[in-house]
């Protein structure tokens, strides 16, 4: 591996254990049993980079090395050590899923542009690797998924891929556009959570329709 791979590896790993801890959490706080949980945190973690390698046409990353499935079986470890913390604090699944979120969103960002792709369209998969692992979680748990609610998740991650791209068109550094990409995913899930921002909901009210047709 030459350094920018290695980085690119390591920013992995770190965002798989951020993401499976985030989905062992809810697992748990569901009462899964340990290997419903377990399943629960690799398919929150790999969902979105699998399903971005099969729209690339790549080999499917964690297929490729049984790093990310040990990684799952070690944040699993750390819910059971730490569950009294983990599984009570929703700010902590916050702060895992915001983590993971920004890491993923800058991996697909560089594997889709590596791979000869377009930028416009790495922004695209940046957002589809950081948030269908959590899609697919959230179904799995019963639960709505962030992705269609009415908070800032998906609209963090393409936010985040605008600003890799201008800092790419003005000639920055790649590592400060993996930096200031994922600062501002983090940046905005925080700001969302502190000052309720939300994007308006597209809503009928069928009772007032009624009413007025009465």
């Amino acid at each position: 591996m030459n350094i920018e791979t290695t980085f690119l590896f390591i920013i992995e790993v770190v965002g798989t254990i951020a993401f499976a801890i985030s989905g062992i959490r809810l697992a748990a706080y569901k009462k899964f049993d340990l290997f419903g949980a377990y399943t629960i945190g690799l398919v929150t973690a790999t969902g979105g980079g699998t399903l971005r390698d099969m729209m690339l046409n790549l080999p499917v990353f964690w297929l490729q090395t049984p790093v990310y499935i040990a990684v799952t079986g070690l944040s699993l470890a750390i819910v059971i050590i730490f569950r009294r913390v983990l599984v009570s604090h929703n700010r902590i699944l916050f702060t895992f899923d915001a983590i993971g979120l920004a890491l993923f969103v800058v991996i697909g960002i560089q594997k889709t542009y590596a791979a000869g792709y377009p930028i416009w369209a790495a922004v695209i998969m940046g957002m589809v690797t950081g948030s269908f692992g959590g899609v697919v979680r959230d179904i799995l748990i019963n639960e709505e998924p962030l992705f269609f609610r009415k908070d800032i998740y998906a609209t963090a991650c393409l936010a985040g891929g605008f600003v890799y791209w201008l800092l790419m068109v003005v000639g920055c550094p790649q590592l400060w556009q993996q930096i200031a990409c994922a600062v501002t995913v983090i940046g905005l899930r925080v700001c969302a959570l502190k000052f309720n921002w939300a994007l308006p909901v597209l809503s009928y009210d069928i009772k007032s329709q009624t009413h007025h047709r009465e």
